[in-house]
C-alpha cells in the first residue's frame, strides 16, 4: 500500500505539471469576475495541466475543474480578505484557495437558483467540513491510463473518470461538488422519469427525479444543467457592441 501511494503521490505531480504552448489569456477580466461571483457559485476553469487535457477529453468539454466560491475571507488569521473557493487539488486534496489562483485561466460561472442564505451556509459548511481531504489517487491512475492507451470509445468515457476508490476521506472536485448539492436537495443533472398521473378526471404528465451517483458527475454537468444559470460577467456589466473598439477602427 506504501509503494502504491508512493507511485500515486508522484503520478499525481506529473499529472499536475502544465502542458507546453497549451495556455492562453483569460477571456474575462479578473476583477470583473470577482465583483460577479456569487457565495455559492461553481465556477469551472478549462486549466492546462496533462490531468486537465485528460479530463476534458474523457469528457469531451472545455471544463476540467469546478470550484465552490465562498465569498471573500482571509487566506491566513489576520490576513487581508479577499475572494476565495474551496478547491479540490490533485496533489493538496480539498483546500481553501483565493480566486487569483485562476487570474489567468478561462473559466465559467454557474449559479444555482433559489437558494435562501441560510442554505447556501448548509452547502458551504458541507465543503467545509471536508477540508483537508486528500484526492482519491485510485482516480489519478485511471486518468493516467489515458495518456498510455488508445482513445477511450465515448460510452465508455464517464465511466472513466468515476473509478474512485470512494473513500469517505477521499474526494474528486465534481463528485464532491455534487455530493455538496445532494446534502441541500438541489438537482444538478438528475435522471428524469415521466409518468402519466390522473388528477380531477384528467390525465397529467409528471416528472420525477432520480438523483445520479455522485461519482458519474463531471465538471461540464453544471454547464449543460438546466438548473444552473450561465452567468457572463462582461455581459452582467452592461455589455455594448456599439462601443467596442476594433483594430480596423484604430488610428495610426
Amino acid at each position: 500500500m506504501g509503494l502504491l501511494h508512493l507511485t500515486g503521490r508522484r503520478l499525481a505531480h506529473y499529472l499536475a505539471q502544465p502542458r507546453r504552448h497549451q495556455s492562453r489569456p483569460p477571456t474575462g477580466d479578473p476583477a470583473l469576475l470577482a465583483r460577479t461571483l456569487q457565495r455559492g457559485d461553481v465556477l469551472l476553469v478549462e486549466g492546462n495541466s496533462r490531468f486537465a487535457t485528460a479530463i476534458k477529453f474523457l469528457t469531451q468539454s472545455t471544463w476540467s475543474h469546478a470550484a465552490l466560491y465562498i465569498g471573500e475571507e482571509p487566506l491566513h488569521p489576520g490576513g487581508t480578505q479577499q475572494p476565495m473557493l474551496i478547491d479540490v487539488d490533485v496533489e493538496r486534496g480539498v483546500q481553501r484557495i483565493p480566486l487569483v489562483a485562476y487570474s489567468c485561466q478561462h473559466t465559467r460561472i454557474c449559479r444555482p437558483q433559489g437558494l435562501s442564505a441560510e442554505v447556501v451556509e448548509q452547502l458551504v459548511d458541507f465543503m467545509r467540513s471536508r477540508l483537508g481531504y486528500s484526492y482519491d489517487l485510485k482516480n489519478v491512475f485511471d486518468l493516467a491510463r489515458y495518456l498510455v492507451q488508445p482513445p477511450v470509445p465515448a460510452h465508455m468515457r464517464r465511466r472513466m473518470i468515476a473509478l474512485g476508490s470512494g473513500e469517505p476521506t477521499k474526494a474528486i472536485c465534481s463528485t464532491l461538488l455534487a455530493q455538496a448539492f445532494e446534502s441541500i436537495r438541489y438537482p444538478i443533472l438528475p435522471e428524469i422519469e415521466a409518468v402519466q398521473a390522473y388528477a380531477g378526471g384528467r390525465e397529467q404528465r409528471q416528472e420525477i427525479l432520480h438523483i445520479r451517483n455522485y461519482s458519474l458527475y463531471t465538471p461540464r454537468d453544471f454547464d449543460v444543467s438546466p438548473f444552473f444559470d450561465i452567468i457572463k460577467p462582461r455581459v452582467r456589466a452592461g455589455f455594448d457592441y456599439r462601443a467596442l473598439r476594433w483594430s480596423k477602427d484604430a488610428g495610426p
